[in-house]
């Protein structure tokens, strides 16, 4: 059977019909530009622009009758109205800050933030680039009223500078990357608890109550080892309702879940590589006599399945499976959803608007990067650290001038900051233009860089 295997489990080309070949190919090339870090981002500009193009042509009206549709879920007598902007804002969110809560739980488990001295330099690079964005905004903005729109530019969007950082191509250091990377990780942790601390509404215990039911609900189905991550769907609704009654923001339930997810791979990984070998096996010895026998397949084949999910930690493969919904669906219909601006009824001429605007845009372009690069050298100066392997002074400053991309998790603050339509209008206007500004000088910057390593060493 085996020297001719292969040629029964993968057919010559020429024996796959044209319309197959072609499906193939356009999945294929569809799967590769799912995995380019570059692509997500552009897909998250496309839809702010989109957005922005549509809430200012005459066709506006439509744009916020859409988000403002009644959206009703629930079953008999539990009925739960609310518009689709709160669908998207309040509860596909969730899923966003579970895949932020996994990458947090993955990187205190194996990553960057698992080594405190390894973690120490993109650690104090985040507070930095919280702090003095905080202070600047503060300094331009302290009356009453938009003074809680301190956090708006303290934020980073991961997407969108790993995109940009992606653009420059393989002449940029992977432990840039990685820097980068982590701080934007610990960024988001900072963001969290800025939300949960001070954008929770007055708390109410009852709901606190529920999450730690539902909670309690996930650690027995894990500790039974129910493996299936549609079987966690209840458990975590009934997380987010507890938030969401509690009066904290109810996508923190995405990031305690994303905090719960397991991090090893199941007790039974060499019992699912013994099945493995064995269905797999059986497989190959069937591959020539399919016709008739279909049914003997069935077993094997879902033990396949199962020791799929045996051998993969669960939080890898959530990560896996929840990244491309997250990348090309929730961020981009979130930006969607958000980032049309009206300007026409914009005021800048009185009042705190123009303060608001000029604060985050500031803040976004020169208080994160100043934050970034004098905390990062502060902490190498004190000998808390040292600069990664193959990266310089000048690609903190790569990180620092990309650090100031705030996009969605700046909208998703200002969303909390500001109820007030007109202000809140004007603080994405500022996370617009201070994100597209600062994406634009760190890509600039990143081409210098680029051809100052690429030049000859004999040139001046």
């Amino acid at each position: 059977m085996l020297p001719h295997a292969p040629m029964q489990l993968n057919p010559l080309p020429s024996k796959i019909p044209p319309v197959e070949r072609i499906a193939r190919r356009a999945f294929t090339a569809l799967e590769h530009f799912l995995h380019i870090e570059a692509a997500s981002g552009i897909v998250l500009l496309l839809a702010a622009v989109a957005a922005l193009v549509w809430a200012n042509s005459p066709f506006a009206h439509a744009y916020h009758a859409l988000w403002e549709m009644p959206v009703v879920l629930g079953a008999g007598n539990l009925m739960y109205d609310k518009p689709l902007h709160f669908w998207i804002n309040d509860a596909l969110m969730t899923v966003f800050f579970l895949v932020v809560g996994i990458e947090i739980r993955r990187e205190i488990h194996e990553g960057s933030l698992s080594d405190i001295r390894q973690a120490m330099l993109p650690l104090a690079a985040a507070i930095g680039g919280v702090v003095a964005p905080a202070l600047l905004y503060l300094g331009m903005n302290h009356r009453a009223g938009i003074v809680q729109g301190w956090a708006v530019p303290t934020a980073t969007d991961i997407a969108f500078a790993v995109g940009v950082l992606a653009l420059l191509g393989q002449s940029v250091s992977g432990n840039v990357r990685i820097f980068l990377l982590t701080l934007a990780i610990v960024d988001d942790i900072i963001a969290v608890i800025i939300i949960a601390w001070f954008y929770s509404s007055g708390l109410d215990y009852t709901g606190f109550a529920i999450s730690a039911a539902g909670i309690l609900m996930v650690l027995l189905m894990q500790r039974l080892g129910i493996g299936m991550a549609p079987a966690y769907i209840v458990p975590g609704g009934v997380v987010w309702v507890g938030f969401l009654v509690s009066g904290a923001h109810p996508t923190l339930a995405g990031v305690v879940l994303g905090l719960l997810t397991p991090v090893v791979p199941s007790r039974r990984r060499e019992h699912a590589l013994v099945q493995l070998s064995s269905a797999a096996g059986h497989v190959a010895d069937w591959g020539t006599d399919l016709a008739g026998d279909l049914d003997r397949l069935a077993r094997p084949m879902q033990t396949l399945r199962l020791a799929q999910r045996e051998l993969l930690p669960p939080v890898l493969r959530i990560q896996w499976a929840l990244h491309p919904w997250v990348a090309y669906g929730v961020m981009p219909l979130f930006a969607l959803a958000n980032a049309g601006v009206t300007l026409q009824g914009l005021s800048l001429s009185s009042g705190p608007a123009p303060w608001v605007l000029i604060g985050i845009v500031v803040a976004l372009l020169v208080g994160k990067p100043l934050g970034v690069l004098g905390a990062s050298w502060l902490a190498v100066n004190l000998g808390l650290c040292r600069l990664p392997t193959g990266v310089t002074w000048g690609d903190v400053i790569l990180i620092a001038l990309l650090a100031g991309i705030g996009f969605t998790m700046s909208i998703f603050v200002a969303t909390l900051a500001f109820p007030d339509g007109g202000i809140l209008g004007i603080a994405k206007l500022g996370v617009l233009i201070g994100s597209l500004v600062s994406g634009c000088l760190g890509f600039a910057w990143g081409l210098v860089l680029t051809r100052r390593r690429n030049r000859p060493q004999g040139d001046n």
